[in-house]
């Protein structure tokens, strides 16, 4: 299982990135997908999830309204889409899958089984 990350860079609070995770060994439209990220010197934090199913989708408190996640089952890759950014988005950006039937998801990074390589996101004020 390979997640490789993508489409970080620098921008200009206000901006918009898009961030691509695509995956080879497995199939983003059976795993839950997730979005974290991370600061020196701090935990690894919770932006997003898409359930397997794509009936659930949630968002961190903090990006809820300017970041939506989705995926093209075609290209077997997952998105977040970073819009109105903030200095305080500024991290490595992390995606992650875990296999799962239900429709539970946890915001706790342990809970997935697979990572990506990370992608930094730098927003200038």
């Amino acid at each position: 299982v390979q997640l490789q990350a993508s489409g970080g860079g620098l921008v200009q609070a206000g901006g918009s990135l898009r961030l691509s995770c695509a995956a080879s060994g497995l199939t983003v439209s059976s795993y839950h997908m997730g979005w974290f990220r991370q600061t020196p010197g701090k935990e690894r934090e919770f932006v997003a999830v898409m359930t397997w199913s794509g009936g659930v989708r949630v968002y961190a408190d903090s990006v809820k309204g300017r970041f939506t996640i989705s995926r093209d089952n075609a290209k077997n890759t997952v998105y977040l889409q970073m819009n109105s950014l903030k200095p305080e988005d500024t991290a490595i950006y992390y995606c992650a899958a875990r296999w799962y039937t239900g429709s539970n998801w946890q915001r706790n990074s342990s809970w997935y089984a697979y990572w990506g390589q990370g992608t930094q996101v730098t927003v200038s004020s």
